[in-house]
């Protein structure tokens, strides 16, 4: 489980001084984003009482924060900003994060927004019959076995928040990185690979708005990079590990608001 911590302190701030408050927190908010230790942070104001204040910030460890940030200098000037609301902390705790945790349905994931399994079937139906006849990819896939094209498809179903059929059926994220050791893929075919795959998107239908493509896209370039390093000489197969799960990320998907 992640090391990182989640630190809140609940603030009761009367209405009137709410302002001051805020601007107080818009300038120690500097210092916070300088630290090494600090992950990110937000600051939260109750929608049905406007004096309570609810500030999480997210430490790379509880240890980071207490003997690093707080004996930095930049703690000093954090504290210089908010010392005249200190009185108003009603709780100051840390929280480590538990295995309760999943996405909502509020956005699709990237697998229903892809058109489910049948999309991902298409894509590696199309993508491989380009593999096998590519001068730089033919021979490594030279000995392809026929049900490699559904595998991966079951593969970037999953990683894209599809059903977690690679897992039941062949194994976590190890067990695709091991297809890979002793490979000795080259970057040239690295990127032969990620054109390729673009191309087999265009030509399964895969949607081609932005948002996607730019998940989809980010996802390609990191899972044939971490191929490369697993496929050179002195890689070993990793530990076990879940496959990754991938999302919208910085650019979620484009819904136009109806009209009204």
């Amino acid at each position: 489980m992640t090391t990182q911590t989640v630190e809140y302190i609940r603030y009761r701030i009367p209405e009137a001084r709410s302002a001051e408050f805020l601007a107080a927190y818009t300038r120690a908010s500097r210092h916070l984003a300088a630290s090494p230790h600090c992950v990110g942070y937000e600051l939260d104001r109750c929608e049905e009482d406007f004096e309570n204040f609810i500030l999480r910030i997210v430490w790379t460890s509880t240890e980071d924060h207490l003997e690093g940030f707080r004996e930095s200098e930049l703690f000093a000037g954090f504290v210089a900003e908010i010392r005249p609301y200190v009185g108003g902390i009603d709780e100051m705790r840390h929280y480590k994060p538990t295995t309760v945790r999943g996405p909502g349905s509020a956005e699709p994931t990237l697998y229903e927004w892809a058109g489910a399994g049948e999309a991902f079937d298409r894509l590696t139906s199309v993508f491989y019959d380009k593999v096998v006849k590519d001068d730089l990819l033919g021979p490594l896939f030279a000995e392809l076995p026929a049900e490699h094209a559904a595998r991966v498809a079951l593969w970037l179903g999953e990683v894209f928040g599809g059903p977690s059929a690679y897992t039941e059926r062949h194994g976590g994220h190890s067990h695709m990185v091991a297809m890979h050791v002793g490979k000795a893929i080259t970057e040239p075919q690295r990127r032969r690979w990620v054109n390729l795959i673009q191309d087999a998107a265009d030509e399964a239908g895969l949607p081609t708005d932005a948002e996607f493509r730019s998940a989809f896209s980010a996802y390609i370039e990191w899972g044939t990079r971490l191929a490369v390093s697993f496929s050179g000489p002195d890689a070993s197969r990793p530990a076990e590990q879940p496959v990754p799960r991938w999302n919208w990320g910085s650019a979620p998907p484009f819904r136009p608001r109806p009209a009204r």
